[in-house]
């Protein structure tokens, strides 16, 4: 089955969950709402004609200031039997912060929610262990976040950042092609 086919099965069985579709250079992105998100990745999962049985990646995005809802969390699949690749993209509202875990489809979900989790405060519902994977326990904060403050060594001081910018001499950058 084609991508496209992929999209209007998904458009017929989702039809209130999908919010818009988009191609980009070749990739299509389906952006869905968060409420059926588990129900229609298992449907991409266990359909014979579609079989989305590599989960690629799973990640966070946070559109702090720039859209409503403010975060997403993005799937990336990969059908190995029919090779086709499609992007699922749920919306995550700032108020409540939270989605269905994936871990029960696919097993490989597990560490990305939780890096999700860690770095985006994104709860996963229903994951086995969801606790962080990347800062300490005790940290307090996302720091993926947009608004996450940027913090020094430097103690009271505010850092203003650099204050020229210094260009690479192009001598000490060589390309080599083979």
């Amino acid at each position: 089955m084609e991508v496209t086919a992929i999209v209007e099965a998904i458009r017929e069985r989702f039809p209130e969950e999908v919010r818009e579709v988009r191609e980009f250079r070749g990739q299509m992105s389906v952006i869905v709402r968060r409420d059926r998100v588990k129900e229609m990745l298992e449907f991409l999962h266990d359909t014979e004609e579609i079989c989305f049985s590599h989960l690629q990646d799973l990640c966070g995005v946070d559109y702090f200031g720039k859209k409503e809802p403010r975060f997403e969390v993005v799937y990336h699949l990969y059908s190995i039997r029919h090779r086709n690749a499609l992007r699922v993209r749920a919306e995550v509202p700032e108020d409540d912060p939270s989605i269905e875990s994936v871990v029960a489809i696919w097993d490989g979900a597990n560490w990305h929610e939780r890096e999700c989790y860690d770095m985006f405060g994104i709860t996963f519902v229903g994951h086995p262990d969801l606790r962080r994977v990347l800062m300490p326990e005790d940290w307090e904060g996302h720091p993926l976040r947009k608004n996450y403050p940027l913090k020094s060594d430097l103690g009271d001081k505010e850092w203003k950042g650099f204050k020229e910018v210094i260009a690479l001499a192009e001598r000490n950058r060589t390309f080599e092609t083979r």
